[in-house]
């Protein structure tokens, strides 16, 4: 990746948003980085933010008990289904959740819709997110999508997020983060942390 800015990080009014690094979601299979690797990055970054104190925000996708907010669009692609064993919505244990870390479930794509996770970084003062997670295409972007329009500050891990293919996943960090956001390494992020 090349970026002609240098990232600087103020502590102070950023979190890190880590998009649905859980049990059911990490077990399938990913491009161009394999889950382990995306849930590896993903826990350095968790890690370097703790110790600076900065709010990490772990979310969880799963339907409702009666499974009546389920989308169920007409569309030439349809999303696979899959049956979810019981500990499915469970966060990964590398990510946590640990004290003071915040736990939000969405049951849509985006973490953003029909949760409280805008209010929460509000109240904090949040002005900048860090993304990362499963799926880059679908979660992450999703979620990107309205914090652009929200007016967040967006950072984006390129190798602490994944897609179902190496293309989805090319597409959302080439053509659409560069333009509301911008695109790190997980290396890069924890050095720009001020």
């Amino acid at each position: 990746m090349t970026n002609n800015q240098n990232l600087v990080i103020d502590t102070t009014k950023t979190a890190l948003v880590v998009i649905d690094l859980q049990k059911g979601i990490v077990g399938r299979k990913t491009a161009p980085y394999p889950s382990n690797i995306v849930v590896k990055n993903a826990a350095v970054l968790a890690d370097a933010f703790r110790k600076k104190n900065v709010p990490i925000f772990l979310v969880r996708v799963t339907p409702s008990p009666d499974k009546k907010d389920a989308l169920r669009p007409i569309a030439d692609v349809t999303m696979p289904t899959q049956a979810q064993a019981t500990d499915w919505v469970e966060i990964v244990p590398e990510m946590g959740p640990k004290e003071g870390d915040f736990v939000i479930t969405k049951h849509q794509w985006g973490a953003f819709y029909g949760t409280e996770l805008d209010l929460q970084l509000r109240r904090r003062g949040i002005m900048t997110i860090v993304l990362c997670g499963i799926s880059t295409n679908i979660g992450v972007e999703s979620t990107a999508r309205f914090a652009y329009e929200y007016g967040y500050h967006q950072i984006f891990a390129e190798d602490a997020m994944s897609a179902m293919s190496a293309e989805e996943h090319a597409n959302s960090v080439m053509k659409i983060f560069p333009r509301i956001g911008q695109v790190r390494k997980t290396n890069e992020i924890i050095a720009a942390l001020k």
